[in-house]
């Protein structure tokens, strides 16, 4: 698991809102690794509207980030449900 969760680390994943003029990275373990905006977006000066695709962007990124971990836990205990939940 340990040698899964290393893996993990060094793998991205990409969410994106607002048709993709904001986009959040994460790596596989749902930490956030980078924030990228459009330019075009700042400059209709609507904060509070960017401030949700951020929002957006970052959850739709730790969501896949779950996905991918779920799917590599899959592989790792061949399918069987952990007693517990892992970090």
């Amino acid at each position: 698991l340990s040698q899964m969760q290393t893996e993990l680390a060094q793998r991205t994943v990409t969410g994106s809102a607002g048709g993709g003029v904001v986009e959040a990275t994460a790596d596989g373990r749902g930490r956030i690794r980078r924030i990228r905006i459009d330019p075009g977006v700042a400059k209709d000066g609507d904060v509070e509207m960017l401030e949700d695709l951020v929002l957006a962007a970052v959850a739709d990124a730790q969501r896949r980030a779950e996905d991918l971990y779920r799917d590599e836990l899959k592989k790792v205990t061949g399918g069987l449900p952990l007693p517990f939940q892992l970090p």
